[in-house]
């Protein structure tokens, strides 16, 4: 079957997996059913959710630095959150069968250190563990360590590809019923010698996940990783995506089957498909409130726009190049080619400011009723675009609950979503072989 071959009905499955939701003012704090993002039980909430959903994992962000906005912290965005792997293990305790990822920067650690902090999370779940690997180039974030942000785009993939493999050196080095072998690892970037301290972990090694879209981030996600977290949630620039990465498997000796193409999306639920289009416009508008209007036009022109009206013009200057005005940011690469579009976008439909950020800056992904979306969802998969979804609320830790009871029953009605968990680990959660170990052959968990 090529990559873009519809599947047939009963081979379809939809994975699924939860994000709690992040620093972007994509989520909706100021909402009365917001609770923290610090404390221990909105994680534990939200994750029972997905549990209870038959979910494949539970997804965390990582920020290494807060944002700043004109030289001070933005207090738009979360402010402050706690280290992933340590919150994971303490979900592990909470959780039974649901997988735990976490998002850990390439750029600013050490395999053998993260190696045996993963592989930790693995034996104390039971298999469960996963990596969302991400790099950064970000001077800014790097301040906060030795080396600082000094890698361009191609090294940060360079080491971060090295890093996985060294990280799989050590995970491979304990055979199932002996003692370590010495690691012995010279490279680029590492240069590793030693034996590892944690046995072989229940499913071999954690899942690894990768975020990149770039042309390296994808032969990096086709050599390396096992799911890939995407932002193409439309169906034709999903399928464009699928069929692109699916084809540089076979080049890694790899099936198709191998990597899990999972887009993050929002779901928008009403009783009728008016009432779900009034409730996302509502969101949007909480969502781009008039400061983060503000804030949006500010990343694109590099200057200070607190003087306009957010539900007026746009701004009628040209951006400024190379500005730092944010920090902690994705740099836009051209500034006034997206200020050309936004403007062109406003003329053509006669919109604000605001309502130019909320149209440009959309992220809700399914919006109808229950039945609409299950089956948009099932034709998603079904034709190549996903093989599932990593759904992002915009409310913690309440979020998943109206898909959870109103969705899910529907996908299992459909025979396209398991209606109990069949095995313990991630792996075959998500159906994807057992590494083979270096000293034997590889079996499916």
């Amino acid at each position: 079957m090529s990559p873009t071959e519809p599947r047939s009905a009963a081979r379809t499955q939809i994975h699924l997996a939860a994000h709690f939701p992040g620093v972007n003012n994509t989520t909706v704090w100021a909402d009365a059913r917001s609770q923290s993002q610090i404390a221990f039980s909105s994680f534990a909430q939200l994750a029972r959710t997905a549990e209870r959903g038959l979910f494949d994992f539970f997804f965390l962000a990582e920020g290494l630095r807060l944002r700043e906005h004109k030289g001070r912290i933005h207090d738009l965005d979360v402010v402050g959150r706690p280290e992933s792997i340590t919150l994971l293990n303490a979900l592990a305790a909470v959780t039974d069968r649901l997988g735990l990822a976490a998002t850990v920067n390439a750029t600013f650690n050490e395999p053998y250190e993260l190696a045996r902090r993963l592989a930790s999370l693995d034996h104390l779940s039971g298999g469960r563990a996963a990596w969302n690997v991400v790099t950064t180039s970000d001077a800014f974030t790097g301040e906060n360590f030795r080396r600082g942000g000094y890698l361009d785009r191609a090294d940060r993939y360079t080491r971060a590809a090295e890093f996985v493999a060294t990280a799989r050196e050590w995970w491979d080095s304990w055979t199932e019923d002996g003692p370590p072998r010495p690691v012995d690892h010279r490279g680029e970037h590492f240069t590793v010698r030693g034996e590892f301290t944690v046995p072989r972990s229940p499913q071999g090694h954690p899942v690894v996940i990768q975020a990149g879209d770039s042309p390296e981030g994808r032969e990096f996600a086709a050599s390396a990783a096992d799911v890939i977290f995407t932002r193409h949630s439309g169906p034709e620039a999903g399928r464009a995506f699928y069929a692109d990465v699916k084809g540089r498997l076979a080049a890694y000796g790899r099936q198709p089957g191998d990597l899990k193409i999972m887009p993050g999306v929002t779901v928008v639920l009403g009783d009728t498909a008016a009432e779900a289009r009034e409730h996302a416009a509502e969101i949007r508008r909480q969502q781009v409130s008039p400061q983060n209007a503000l804030l949006a036009a500010e990343q694109i022109w590099g200057v200070d726009l607190s003087s306009y009206d957010p539900d007026g013009p746009l701004p009628d200057l040209d951006p400024v190049p190379g500005s730092e005005l944010a920090q902690g940011r994705v740099k836009i690469a051209d500034p006034k080619a997206v200020a050309d579009k936004w403007r062109a976008l406003s003329q053509a439909k006669g919109l604000s400011l605001r309502e130019t950020v909320i149209e440009t800056t959309g992220r809700q992904s399914f919006i109808g009723t229950p039945q609409a979306v299950a089956a948009e969802m099932e034709t998603y998969v079904r034709t190549g675009a996903a093989d599932g979804f990593i759904l992002v609320p915009h409310l913690t830790p309440g979020g998943l609950d109206e898909f959870v009871d109103r969705v899910v029953p529907l996908l299992q009605e459909r025979g396209v979503h398991r209606t109990e968990y069949s095995g313990r680990t991630l792996r075959s959660h998500l159906g994807l072989p057992e590494p083979v170990h270096a000293e034997g052959e590889g079996r499916r968990s």
